[in-house]
């Protein structure tokens, strides 16, 4: 019968000796085939549990272990465990460790805690009085007291809270034991080694490594270089550097020694054997060579044939059986889906065309993507990359699978009532749009409510926004119908894939639709009936202009000929420009946001525009308004529908505050002066008795002041033209 050891007080231990207790840690979904890896490994008594893979092993064997394992992330030594149901029963179960026995006090230490409880609520608490236990016992020795160092400790010990109990351990290979040592640069997304070793075990590739492996996109090369270490049996862990045992004072050097020598020569004679070949595609030519880089580092590139082409245009020129494996974008920034999209349908049309017999394997955290391929899996493994929930999606391209699925299959337009919405939406708007000249427009706003979406055109460019769902309408239906959109959106409009803007709209309350989202600073510039303005489609919910305006701004425009404008809330100053253009001898713009002021200013530079008649102010609205003194023929109020902005010192509500607000808009209205009062709130009411108290005249301008391309949307803004009775 095998003995198995737990480091206790009062117990010096035989390390030859005695089976020890590990517990070997990994990523979710992985700890299945990390068990069968440890088996392989001749650890015994393997335990799979939601936490991790239980072992034991001679420390002999456990540097073994921790040389060959490809699928930890890190092994640990149980060295006590003890009852923590709370802090003294914790502190205690620390304390019975002989710590003067792991460790010399001339080290330093940090301890992780894992786990909480009702009593031990925090992992920091826990970590604190753990910490505080080892000091202890090194105080009653009259020791010095050993320094913790959390960043780069010379010996790491973990303590893992499960059920009122608490389990102390020995860091034995310290952190990232999935980092091999070859990486030097990775891509924008690196997929983790060991997670690389998961997906080629999945795939079943090991089981013949003579056929072709393909990764169409290879990134920084992790999967191909992982899959040729992994064929030649190579030993993931004898180039690593450090050791979580280094400074551990059971370390047997010589026993570790003689294990790394017997991991290296194997490794060299699996390299020597090999007869594999694997290949790496990547549309990006830098990160390519980031992958050529670290092949070379693991000393294998002369098994991996890399090239630089776009993975939509892949054609088989590797034999007749083998299998793509591949970790692609997921889309996980939504700007990303439209080439996404198009990319999977694509990519599925060459799989089945090029790759009959093939075995296709995908990582994806967009499940949704995988129905753009038009194929059908016969295995799907759940893994956790990182914080992503992901999907291990395995298909084979049989004489079945391809005559089922059909080589061009794509979304049909016929089908697709989003797509022939689009179509008919666009043919009733062409001859409007012709006759107008107008370049930026509304093509659709949630027509049909099951896509709930709007698509803006701005010139060459698309911009589709996805409003939140309804709770009740479940969200992989959600994701399937936006990628349905943005996969026809284009094609109906003839706008390539990279000219396509996606944007996430929920409610927004005041200034939250115009803070940034993305870092991009770019713009374009369009024109609107002569005038010039600057666009960002990119960094902001909003784009700069509001295209449901577009006839409010001639309407204002007009009425400013000649005479001053005043622009409150301007926003990027679209009707100041538009008034400017037709002849308002004074426009004052006002808007509390820097930015959008500035833009503004750009605005008016880009039309030539300039001269002490235009004049930009930053300030708070409503406080600035009780402070003119100033009149305006004609006033322009566009107001956020809700504000608790802290710049502006008190909240603002449309519904709430129209009436003041508008009152004191009035009292900057020349004499014979009009005013221009519109918001998007839906279902706002007007105050019509509490105007006409005001001695004020209201006219309702909202169909006025929709255009062609709003006509379907009743809510979209409300408008009004206010002006003074005549006694």
């Amino acid at each position: 019968m095998q003995r198995v050891f737990v480091y206790n007080r009062g117990h010096k231990l035989d390390w030859k000796t005695f089976m020890q207790q590990f517990l070997a840690l990994t990523s979710p979904g992985i700890e299945i085939l990390l068990a069968q890896e440890l088996k392989d490994l001749n650890a015994e008594q393997v335990v799979q549990k939601p936490e991790g893979v239980y072992f034991t092993s001679t420390i002999e064997h456990a540097y073994h272990i921790c040389l060959h394992s490809r699928l930890s992330t890190r092994i640990l030594l149980k060295l006590g465990e003890g009852d923590a149901n709370n802090k003294d029963e914790l502190y205690a179960a620390a304390k019975s460790i002989v710590w003067s026995q792991q460790f010399s006090a001339d080290h330093t230490f940090a301890i992780d805690f894992v786990g909480t409880s009702d009593e031990i609520r925090n992992s920091q608490f826990g970590a604190l009085t753990v910490k505080d236990a080892v000091v202890d016992h090194f105080r009653d020795l009259g020791e010095d007291r050993p320094s913790v160092d959390k960043s780069s400790p010379q010996v790491s010990f973990q303590a893992r809270l499960l059920k009122q109990k608490v389990a102390i351990y020995l860091d034995f290979s310290g952190r990232g034991l999935f980092k091999r040592g070859y990486r030097e640069n990775t891509g924008a997304a690196p997929l983790k080694e060991h997670l690389a070793a998961a997906m080629i075990t999945r795939s079943g590739w090991l089981e013949d490594t003579s056929k072709p492996l393909v990764d169409p996109m290879c990134g920084s090369g992790t999967i191909v270089i992982e899959a040729v270490l992994m064929a030649a049996g190579y030993a993931p862990g004898i180039d690593r550097a450090a050791w979580g045992f280094d400074h551990w004072l059971g370390h047997q050097y010589d026993d570790f020694k003689a294990a790394k020598s017997a991991a290296i020569e194997q490794s060299h004679v699996g390299l020597t054997q090999l007869k594999t070949k694997v290949f790496g595609i990547d549309l990006d030519s830098r990160v390519l060579k980031t992958a050529q880089q670290n092949a070379k580092n693991a000393g294998i590139q002369r098994f991996i044939e890399f090239s630089c082409k776009n993975a939509n245009d892949i054609k088989n020129a590797f034999g007749p059986k083998g299998t793509i494996l591949f970790n692609p974008p997921y889309g996980e920034r939504i700007g990303e889906l439209p080439e996404l999209v198009e990319s999977f349908v694509l990519l599925g049309q060459k799989f089945k065309s090029h790759f009959v017999n093939w075995r296709v394997a995908v990582l994806t955290a967009n499940v949704e993507l995988l129905a753009m391929m038009k194929m059908v899996t016969f295995k799907r493994y759940k893994f956790k990359n990182g914080p992503l929930d992901c999907q291990f999606a395995l298909y084979n391209l049989d004489d079945k699978q391809v005559a089922s699925s059909k080589v061009n299959a794509e979304f049909d337009q016929k089908d697709s009532a989003f797509a022939n919405r689009l179509l008919k939406n666009k043919k009733n708007l062409k001859g409007w749009l012709k006759q107008e000249q107008i370049e930026c427009y509304r093509l659709y706003d949630a027509d049909i409510p099951e896509y709930n979406v709007a698509v803006d055109v701005y010139g060459d460019h698309l911009v589709i926004h996805e409003y939140s769902a309804p709770s009740i309408i479940d969200s992989d239906k959600v994701a399937k119908r936006l990628q349905e959109v943005v996969y026809f959106a284009p094609k109906v409009l003839g706008i390539p894939t990279e000219k396509v803007i996606i944007k996430t709209r929920a409610k927004q309350k005041g200034k939250e639709q115009y803070q940034r989202v993305e870092q991009t600073k770019k713009s374009m510039v369009i024109d609107e009936y002569g005038a010039k303005l600057k666009v960002n489609l990119w960094d902001y919910l909003d784009t700069g202009l509001f295209l449901d305006h577009r006839k409010t701004r001639q309407i204002v425009a007009k009425k400013s000929k000649g005479k001053s404008l005043l622009n409150l809330f301007a926003y990027t100053g679209s009707v100041s420009l538009q008034a400017a253009l037709h002849g308002a001898s004074k426009v004052t713009t006002v808007d509390m946001s820097n930015t959008y002021l500035s833009w503004a200013q750009d605005n008016f530079l880009l039309n030539n525009l300039s001269g002490h008649k235009y004049q930009f102010v930053q300030a708070d609205c409503l406080q600035w308004l009780k402070n003119n003194d100033e009149k305006f023929d004609v006033v322009f109020i566009d107001p956020p529908t809700f504000s608790n902005s802290k710049r502006m010192g008190e909240s603002f509500d449309v519904q709430r505050d129209h009436v003041s607000l508008i009152t004191d808009g009035m009292k900057s209205v020349a004499a014979g002066g009009e005013l221009m009062f519109t918001n998007n709130k839906r279902n706002f009411k007007m105050d019509f008795d509490a105007i006409a108290a005001l001695g004020l005249n209201v006219q309702e301008m909202s169909d006025k002041t929709r255009d062609k391309d709003f006509q379907r949307n009743k809510h979209i803004h409300n408008s009004w033209l206010i002006t003074r009775k005549v006694n």
